[in-house]
């Protein structure tokens, strides 16, 4: 295993101009996409009653993450489809689409009827949309978690897995904090209702154009490059291999990790817009301020998070994350249950997403180096789609258990107890893996 300092020392050939722009590429996807998808999460109340109607809320907002479990569970299948494209043809092409095919799929969220308009087409059409965005931002994962950390030296890995995963999150976050902001300043009370959620999903677009100029000037993964200069022709079956009796046991031991991570995620980042506007009822101007506080929380902690296991070891910094989060998300929602100051809110919320993000930090360098290059595109993405498709679906079951939203707080608190225990568990069985990504 190569120790710290020989990562420190080791020359590294790729110029430093072409790793900022991988960097920068590699972030800016997968937070561009986040974007995306945090846009639901911030209108879900409205949106449930717009397409998911009930006469109970928490029913309403179930059908709503239910829809959101509709991208993730499409998400492997995206992941499959782009990931052996990356793994066969190289990572920047399959970027490139993906990225640009999740903004033009959130846009036309913009353009849908609603239940009122069109009837029982309304949802369909929701969910049918929801189906093709998950599939694309499953080939986004594919290619943003393999081309940065491939890039960059390996004593910068770490930190560039908390920037991927992690601090891309909390951009994504805070892009779509700002541009709620700014829709809620524009279309106050009930225009929001009418316009304010449209332009939301309007301004998913911007991925796609950000994407296209970024993109093009993103040069291939060097790692990836001296393989196929290597092998010359190309692996045909990535997917079939890593569901092969080799590479199919280091798959399901991944996933106890990914579920765990991709739970405690949903569960804290994911779920704290809902809370703070069904839960705590606080101003939309004041919700807005927190997640925005949130996101910059959420890229310093999952940088740092990142490095640490650059320092301590994978496995080592996922069983110290576990065990913190075991105590202190349970805690947090116990914390802000029955409150609606401000300052209390905002000191638990801050500290939810803290940990809620830092969990899952080392997880893209620690996927990259369970597999080859060979297999590497297809196998995080899977590890990851697959783990954070089946931990995406607690939201729902939160929602669909809770019989009032007074009734969140606690169901939050068992639910991220359980999936907290869960995430050690995965890190009690995994091996240490630093220094093999080749």
């Amino acid at each position: 295993m190569t120790s710290t300092s020989e990562m420190v020392n080791e020359t590294w050939a790729v110029a430093k101009e072409k790793m900022i722009t991988a960097i920068a590429a590699s972030s800016l996807g997968w937070a561009l996409d986040l974007f995306d998808l945090f846009i639901l999460l911030y209108v879900a109340p409205i949106v449930g009653k717009l397409f998911f109607p009930s006469a109970f809320p928490t029913l309403s907002l179930a059908a709503v993450y239910a829809s959101f479990a509709v991208t993730l569970l499409m998400r492997p299948f995206g992941s499959a489809l782009f990931g052996s494209y990356g793994d066969r043809y190289g990572r920047r092409s399959a970027m490139i689409v993906a990225v640009i095919g999740v903004g033009i799929a959130t846009a036309l969220f913009g353009a849908l009827p609603t239940i009122d308009q069109v009837g029982v087409v309304a949802p369909v059409l929701f969910l049918l949309l929801r189906f093709v965005q998950g599939l694309f931002v499953g080939g986004v994962v594919a290619s943003t978690h393999t081309i940065g950390t491939e890039s960059v030296p390996p004593y910068w890995r770490g930190a560039m897995s908390g920037l991927i995963s992690g601090g891309g999150a909390g951009i994504g976050a805070l892009l779509a904090s700002v541009v709620y902001f700014i829709t809620t300043e524009a279309f106050p009370g009930d225009l929001y209702a009418v316009w304010g959620w449209r332009c939301m999903f309007f301004s998913g677009i911007i991925s796609s154009i950000l994407g296209f100029f970024i993109f093009n000037k993103l040069e291939e993964s060097p790692i990836w490059a001296e393989l196929q200069a290597k092998r010359g022709a190309v692996l045909k079956a990535p997917v079939r291999a890593v569901f092969s009796r080799e590479y199919l046991p280091v798959l399901l031991v991944n996933l106890l990790v990914t579920i765990g991570a991709g739970a405690g995620y949903y569960l804290t980042s994911g779920y704290l817009p809902t809370f703070l506007k069904v839960v705590s009822k606080i101003p939309s101007d004041m919700t807005s301020l927190i997640l925005i506080a949130g996101s910059f929380v959420a890229i310093f902690a999952s940088v740092i998070a990142g490095h640490l296991s650059t320092l301590w070891g994978r496995k080592r910094t996922l069983l110290i994350l576990a065990l913190i989060r075991i105590l202190l998300l349970p805690l947090c929602y116990i914390e802000m249950r029955g409150t609606r100051d401000v300052g209390t809110l905002a000191f638990w919320g801050l500290l939810l997403t803290l940990f809620g993000n830092a969990g899952y930090a080392p997880l893209v360098i620690f996927l990259n180096e369970r597999f080859p290059t060979a297999l590497r595109s297809t196998g995080t993405g899977l590890s990851w789609n697959i783990g954070f498709a089946i931990g995406g679906m607690m939201p729902t079951f939160v929602s669909f258990f809770s019989a009032s939203p007074d009734d969140l707080p606690n169901m939050l608190a068992i639910f991220t107890f359980g999936i907290s225990v869960l995430f050690l568990a995965g890190a009690l069985i995994i091996p240490e893996t630093k220094g093999n990504l080749r």
